[in-house]
């Protein structure tokens, strides 16, 4: 099993935010974007303040929730930072809890293609943050380049059922317009993947300067 994995933090008790049901939200530390408005940036600094878990430390301390997991059709959403990053940990905790419990992963899909293939056998549910599906938008937004997340979300599309995908479009000022953001649509839709969420980053100032929410 895979040990000393980073995590920095653990949020109990979510409903209807990151799946169905109640669920655990696991975020991992790593990214391999840097996004210009990032909305966790702990997940990439270097001096962020991490806790390492193995795979049955999590395990045990996730499992007091099980009664609700089962219930409700929950589970664990792995987040972070970019979950696809640790396919081996997820794999290896899914053969821990076994197939009662749903797991998710937010994710920017901008990982090696064999990371995705891993996952399929062992996730339940996607939801993508694909920021912009212009190559040119998303480089200047994230600073990389959108063809592994293309080629992934197709891989995806075509592999799990439409169902289990949910995509996220988001308005970001100074980056994309609406009609930007129309055109990312409509390529989604054209994969076959219908549950798509708009939304907006919103800029705000505060004494340390201006961030996104």
């Amino acid at each position: 099993m895979e040990k000393n994995v980073p995590i920095i933090g653990l949020s109990r008790h979510r409903l209807a935010t990151d799946g169905e049901g109640v669920t655990t939200l696991v975020a991992f530390w790593g990214c391999p974007l840097q996004c210009r408005y990032c909305l966790n940036p702990q997940s990439w600094n270097p001096d962020t303040m991490v806790a390492l878990y193995d795979v049955q430390q999590l395990y045990e301390e996730v499992a007091i929730d099980n009664l609700y997991f089962l219930a409700t059709g929950g589970g664990v959403t792995f987040g972070g930072g970019e979950p696809l990053l640790r396919v081996p940990f997820i794999s290896d905790f899914r053969a821990l809890c076994g197939e009662a419990w749903s797991l998710t992963v937010e994710t920017s899909l901008n990982v090696p293609e064999k990371s995705l293939e891993k996952a399929i056998p062992v996730v339940n549910n996607y939801i993508v943050d694909i920021k912009d599906m212009n190559p040119d938008i998303y480089k200047s937004y994230t600073g990389k380049k959108n063809d592994r997340v293309l080629s992934n979300l197709r891989l995806l599309a075509e592999r799990v059922p439409q169902e289990r995908i949910r995509v996220r479009i988001p308005l970001i000022p100074g980056f994309n317009t609406d009609e930007d953001r129309q055109r990312s649509e409509a390529a989604i839709r054209d994969l076959g993947i219908t549950d798509i969420e708009l939304f907006e980053y919103k800029r705000v100032k505060n004494s340390k300067g201006e961030k996104v929410i």
